[in-house]
C-alpha cells in the first residue's frame, strides 16, 4: 500500500502551483465538491475545507454527501467561483483538487460529524495567459510532477 499524499507533499514538490491553488481556495468560504451516488452518477455539494499539512474537511452526520463518501471516497473539489474582472488578464483563474478522502479524528473544537483528509491525486490551476487569449492549465499528479498545457 502506498503512503497517502498530503498537501505538504504538494507544497514540497510544486511550491509555486501549491501557493496559487491555496490563494484561490482561500478566496472564499464555499467550495463545491463532487461525490459519487450509489448508482455511480455525480453529485455536487457545497463544502468548506482547511489547507494545512493536509486538506481537511468535515461532514454533518447523516448527510447524503457523507453517505456518498463512506461508500466511495473518490472526490473532486473546486475552488470558490469568482467572477473574472473586466480585464481578463487580471483573472487569477480557478483551482481543483481530486483524490480519496481518508477518515481522521474529529478536532477537539470541531462540531459532531465525520472528518476527512484528502489523499491528493490531482491538483489543477486553470487561467488565461498574459494576453488573455489562451487558456493555460497547470496540473500536478503524484509521481508525474507538474505539466502545463495551453490552447486557444
Amino acid at each position: 500500500m502506498t503512503a497517502r499524499v498530503r498537501w505538504a507533499d504538494v507544497r514540497r514538490d510544486a511550491p509555486d502551483l501549491a501557493a496559487v491553488v491555496e490563494a484561490l481556495f482561500r478566496a472564499g468560504t464555499n467550495k463545491t465538491m463532487a461525490t459519487l451516488r450509489a448508482d455511480g452518477s455525480p453529485r455536487i455539494s457545497g463544502t468548506e475545507l482547511e489547507l494545512g499539512d493536509d486538506v481537511t474537511l468535515g461532514m454533518m452526520p447523516g448527510s447524503v454527501k457523507l453517505q456518498d463518501v463512506l461508500r466511495d471516497p473518490r472526490v473532486a473539489v473546486h475552488s470558490p467561483t469568482l467572477e473574472p474582472p473586466s480585464d481578463t488578464t487580471q483573472w487569477l483563474g480557478d483551482a481543483k483538487l481530486a483524490g480519496r478522502l481518508v477518515e481522521v479524528a474529529r478536532p477537539a473544537e470541531g462540531p459532531p460529524g465525520a472528518y476527512f483528509a484528502l489523499d491528493v491525486t490531482e491538483v489543477v490551476h486553470t487561467r488565461l495567459d498574459e494576453s488573455g487569449t489562451r487558456l493555460v492549465v497547470t496540473s500536478w499528479h503524484p509521481g508525474r510532477g507538474t505539466t502545463t498545457l495551453s490552447r486557444d
